[in-house]
């Protein structure tokens, strides 16, 4: 099995249960709200760890109550956190999650010390990344930070994996450029792509179009709807399995950590896309980020 480094964020999220999303100017009763340990990074370090592969985490959290809780839960399931930092007088990172009857969430993040994790942050980790196999990251922490480690991992020969979320409009060519896989959704692509992106045909023209600026692959998260798979001369669909929606809060996270264990274990792309989506599919019928994540016995069964 190959080592994991994820790179990224780490938040204490805080869930709000609504019957359905507030519009502009509406005040709207919740019927709960609950803290679960988050973040994009976090999460997927904390899904990779349960799932019993081999992975270390660099991010960083303030010196505070909700710092420990989440450094403490990825030591839980075994992620080596010798990596992440804690920022004397710094406030942990933190994400609200409004999550309507239907499953579907809308989020608000506040990066707290996901801001300071910098360069010279990175350069006193870098025998984490030496030493891994396969690099995860995502966009909250600085995206100088994440073009950075791109571009020594490239050196090193890593295979990188980013969850461009959350999506940044007008990045240039050369951000993406060497980039092994990127998971974008349907929404994160249509950002990135700079116009709408409605129906299978414009998505997979979206995805081509990240290939054009240097991506090597480009998996797009369609939600209930699948997968879909594009490489150069290859595109590929992959079906979702079909379950009732409780939370998709963490699910890409889920499908992203899921994919890049398989692949340390050998297992081909097409074989890491539909271990992902079993994991993702497990995921969204519980609530929360951290909480949400199966068990490798549930998966079996």
């Amino acid at each position: 099995m190959k080592n994991i480094a994820v790179i990224g964020s780490l938040n204490l999220d805080t869930v709000i249960e609504v019957p359905q999303m507030p519009k502009a100017g509406e005040t709207l009763a919740g019927t709960s709200v609950t803290q679960i340990p988050g973040g994009k990074g976090a999460n997927q370090a904390y899904a990779v760890g349960k799932l019993l592969g081999k992975v270390k985490m660099i991010g960083a959290v303030g010196d505070d109550a909700p710092g420990k809780v989440l450094v403490n839960n990825l030591k839980s399931v075994g992620v080596d956190v010798s990596g992440i930092s804690e920022i004397e007088g710094g406030t942990t990172g933190q994400a609200f999650i409004t999550v309507e009857d239907s499953g579907e969430n809308s989020i608000i993040i506040i990066p707290g010390t996901n801001a300071d994790v910098t360069k010279e942050l990175i350069q006193k980790n870098e025998d984490v990344i030496q030493k891994a196999d396969i690099i995860i990251m995502q966009l909250e922490i600085p995206l100088e930070t994440v073009e950075y480690i791109k571009e020594m991992a490239i050196k090193l020969g890593k295979t990188v994996i980013l969850d461009p979320a959350p999506a940044v409009r007008d990045l240039p060519d050369s951000f993406w450029t060497g980039i092994d896989y990127i998971k974008p959704n349907e929404t994160e692509l249509s950002i990135l792509v700079g116009r709408p992106l409605e129906g299978i045909d414009a998505i997979q023209e979206g995805a081509c179009s990240m290939l054009k600026k240097g991506v090597k692959n480009v998996l797009v998260t369609l939600g209930n709807e699948g997968c879909l798979f594009v490489a150069e001369g290859t595109e590929e669909y992959y079906p979702a399995c079909k379950v009732e929606a409780v939370d998709t809060t963490a699910a890409g996270d889920c499908f992203t950590a899921a994919f890049a264990l398989a692949l340390s274990q050998g297992k081909t792309c097409g074989e890491a896309i539909v271990f992902g989506q079993k994991v993702a599919s497990i995921a969204v019928t519980r609530k929360g980020a951290q909480t949400s994540i199966p068990s490798p016995e549930e998966i079996m069964e």
